[in-house]
């Protein structure tokens, strides 16, 4: 057997975890040699870079989808269980991305001139994806359980693809873009879908609506996390010692976690929809809203970080917790599993393609 010596363990009894520790750091200087490696050969020869360009696209987020994938396996192989998958989602939702979305919101800069246009940019897309799948549905004749089901395919985000490609793709300052994207849309989305649904689905509550929303954003604890996070941001502006430091460790965990957590809620043998709304559901997220949001990025001259951050958001997959929002007002439960799965596995093309689109562009 050949036996190649490695350099800096001359000792073969050294253990694994001592030289995962020492070899990470020079993986990633090999990795950001690979990019830069990337660009300049671009530069100089821009007709044939195109394959190394997606290459290095690819290897940043593929882990993040093998970790979606990873999710639905252990789930459907009873791993460990699915009443944890239960508990999981519930620590997530209550517990680990709120404290995530704490210890970024109240310690990010606020004062940056492009944070007012990035909003912009955002928000309108969203509206214009509402506009579109409000649209399509009563042209096509869709009842309200499926057209509800359609508008939400349309113009829901979920936030923790989204913070988890721009992470990888980015480091801690896309990471931070994207936490403020959220800060942004998270409010405004729950809103909107509970006053769209809750009129689509259930008539007879209207009178009641104003009382349910804000009884809804009072319990959100994604709203109130980020509502707390600006509150510290703007008047204390510095790390709270005991908090900042119990946050920070709690939200290590959130992205790993909610993306195994991602793989695990999608329901593969709940799909049942018509292929019209699979396909109006896809065209408003991964064409409709990325594209307001480039268009108007453009136009605000967002720079190029910020701008591919917010096509990104613009272009995740619904969030799974669309499923539970139809089922709950009376949906059509059913055909939102098919549109949250369907495009769950069509972004692992569809962003990466988009992201070697966008090189050539911003």
């Amino acid at each position: 057997m050949l036996v190649l010596p490695i350099q800096d363990f001359p000792d073969t009894r050294a253990n694994g975890s001592e030289i995962n520790r020492q070899l990470r750091p020079k993986m990633r200087r090999t990795f950001t040699l690979a990019k830069s490696w990337a660009e300049a050969y671009r530069k100089s020869d821009p007709s044939h870079a195109w394959d190394l360009q997606m290459l290095v696209t690819l290897t940043s987020i593929l882990p993040i989808f093998l970790i979606i994938a990873l999710g639905l396996a252990l789930r459907k192989g009873g791993i460990p269980s699915t009443e944890f998958w239960n508990v999981n989602d519930k620590l997530v939702y209550w517990v680990l991305m709120p404290c995530l979305m704490f210890n970024k919101v109240s310690l990010a800069e606020l004062n940056n001139p492009n944070l007012i246009p990035y909003a912009i940019t955002l928000i309108t897309g969203f509206f214009v994806a509402v506009a579109f799948g409000v649209t399509i549905a009563w042209m096509n004749g869709f009842k309200a359980a499926q057209g509800t089901s359609i508008l939400q395919g349309c113009a829901r985000n979920n936030a923790f693809v989204a913070l988890a490609l721009s992470a990888s793709l980015y480091g801690p300052s896309g990471f931070e873009y994207a936490i403020l994207a959220s800060a942004i849309l998270i409010p405004v989305t729950n809103v909107v879908m509970v006053v769209l649904l809750v009129m689509a689905l259930q008539p007879g509550k209207r009178s009641n609506l104003p009382l349910a929303i804000l009884r809804d954003l009072i319990r959100n604890p994604h709203i109130i996390s980020i509502t707390l996070a600006l509150a510290v941001n703007q008047l204390i502006g510095t790390e709270i010692p005991v908090l900042h430091e119990l946050t920070r460790i709690l939200g290590l965990s959130a992205l790993p976690i909610t993306l195994l957590a991602v793989g695990a809620n999608l329901r593969v043998k709940d799909m049942a929809a018509s292929a019209s709304a699979l396909f109006f559901s896809f065209v408003g997220k991964m064409m409709i809203f990325p594209a307001t949001v480039l268009a108007l990025g453009l136009m605000f001259s967002l720079p190029p970080t910020l701008l591919i951050i917010a096509v990104i958001y613009a272009m995740s997959p619904t969030a799974a917790s669309s499923y539970t929002l139809a089922r709950q007002l009376g949906g059509d439960a059913p055909m939102m599993a098919a549109i949250v799965t369907l495009q769950t596995l069509a972004a692992v093309a569809t962003i990466p393609l988009t992201l070697y689109l966008l090189e050539w562009v911003v």
